[in-house]
């Protein structure tokens, strides 16, 4: 269970209480002179949260690190989240008030959020599921509002969803299920959603979501996603595409080394942050106008999947080679791609599990990206990527890599060499645009096998808040309704 995050002006003496200091003198009124000595012994030893047990009710104490400025003050405040929450774990901790007595409420919302975060657990499929002890956690600062806080519940509750598509496994949830959960997020947060299945998607000629799903035993799906308020700033649509391959296992082109496809139901995590991030808009009702397109489908190898050295027709009516099935992503995005000029879109923005590459490249620390759009453009969503600690890396896309991809029986083929794995993926993608685009290749962070902070294991919902945070602020001084 994950707690409710909600808005007080009221401190209450008798719950357990989080103090979020500028000084020790701010924790006066809750400790007495023992206590106080003990936490300025603390702080002075360098300790950024202190417990004190003083038995009727737990008291934290948590002093941000003056070194640290900016977003790196922000993260480091989300990382002690995750340590609070380590700490409440042990105790009879259900529910909690943070109080700040900081200037600003950026810090306890990042504090908020690395705590909350950090309470997530992927249990369904647990015959024993262990119930999460904190119920719910009250916020109160200078600054906060209580639309501020309700934002920050939607953003992390679109996390969660996120989450929760990317961890479970593709024996439910197929790519005609994964059109069902959307049609369900749709109505709970009131955006509309079309699930385009098999025939349609034949009649559109589709040719890459097509040829990838010949293997599989079941349909595939292309979903539209699409959250249109009246009072929208924009008057093109911002195009939102993740590639939703619900399960990969390379097709004929086998995965070859070693657990490689232990972790292949989070290929579809592209496909859960762009869901997870219309549903945070929608529920906190942006200013907005966003369409979210979701090819969807499996990548299997039986007898009538898609070969080595196969010719297919896209969409766009471009012909590619296909020399490895494994590069199955690219092909259901380019269709999605030549799709989305249907809206006459302002921005395309696509992620995806796309790349080895690109994760041996950065690790699990960032996010490659690349595209067409203006500078402007991609400067305001690393800024975003910055405020969430989701950040970005550009890689080129010089014309020089389109000799990577040129093949001798079609207009290009689906993989370059050895070299450049990420770009080249990425300019396969190019020619399939005719707008500005971006593409964001999140191989690296949406699956981790291992703890990381706050992010957690397995699926991590990276993309939401960065989703989130860069459409929000398109909407400018525009009123947020919540």
């Amino acid at each position: 269970m994950v707690p409710q995050i909600s808005y007080t002006q009221v401190t209450d003496s008798r719950r357990d209480t989080v103090l979020l200091l500028s000084r020790p003198e701010a924790a006066a009124s809750f400790c007495n002179e023992r206590e106080m000595a003990f936490l300025r012994g603390q702080m002075e030893e360098g300790s950024k949260l202190t417990h004190i047990n003083q038995y009727d009710r737990q008291l934290f104490f948590i002093v941000p690190d003056e070194k640290k400025k900016g977003y790196s003050r922000l993260e480091a405040l989300r990382k002690t989240g995750h340590e609070l929450q380590g700490m409440i774990k042990k105790l009879p901790v259900r529910e909690l008030q943070i109080v700040s007595d900081l200037s600003g409420s950026e810090e306890l919302i990042a504090l908020a959020e690395g705590l909350t975060l950090s309470s997530y657990s992927f249990q369904k499929y647990k015959s024993e599921k262990k119930a999460g002890k904190l119920e719910a956690v009250h916020l109160q600062g200078k600054g906060l509002t209580e639309t501020s806080v309700t934002e920050l519940a939607q953003v992390l509750e679109g996390t969660f969803l996120a989450r929760n598509l990317v961890n479970e496994p593709v024996i439910y949830l197929t790519a005609e299920q994964l059109g069902k959960e959307f049609v369900e997020l749709g109505k709970k947060a009131g955006f509309k959603v079309e699930v385009l299945g098999k025939a349609k998607i034949r009649s559109l000629k589709m040719g890459g979501l097509l040829a990838v799903n010949l293997g599989a035993p079941n349909p595939p799906t292309f979903s539209i996603l699409e959250y249109k308020p009246e009072n929208a700033v924009n008057a093109r649509p911002y195009v939102l595409i993740g590639k939703g391959v619900v399960y990969d296992t390379g097709g004929l082109s086998l995965k070859p080394t070693p657990n490689s496809m232990d972790e292949m139901k989070c290929d579809m995590a592209g496909a859960a942050a762009v869901a997870g991030a219309i549903y945070a808009v929608a529920k906190s009702r942006l200013p907005v106008h966003v369409v979210g397109l979701i090819p969807a489908t499996e990548n299997r190898p039986d007898g009538n999947a898609i070969t080595p050295g196969d010719v297919i027709t896209m969409y766009s009516g471009k012909t590619v080679e296909v020399l490895n099935t494994d590069a199955e992503g690219r092909l259901i995005l380019a269709d999605a791609l030549c799709y989305a000029t249907k809206y006459d879109p302002a921005l395309v923005i696509d992620l995806a599990t796309l790349t080895g590459a690109a994760a041996r490249a950065i690790g699990k620390e960032g996010i490659v990206y690349m595209g067409t759009a203006p500078r402007e453009e991609k400067e305001a969503l690393e800024k975003s990527g910055y405020s969430v600690h989701e950040r970005l890396v550009e890689f080129p896309l010089w014309e020089e890599y389109d000799s990577y991809i040129e093949s001798a029986v079609a207009d290009i083929k689906n993989i370059g060499g050895a070299e450049a794995g990420a770009i080249t993926a990425g300019k396969f993608l190019e020619h399939f645009v005719e707008f500005p685009w971006l593409h964001l290749d999140i191989a690296g962070g949406a699956f981790l096998s291992g703890s990381d902070s706050y992010r957690g294991r397995h699926g991590t919902g990276i993309g939401v808040r960065l989703l989130y945070h860069f459409l929000k602020e398109k909407c400018g001084s525009r009123e947020v309704k919540g």
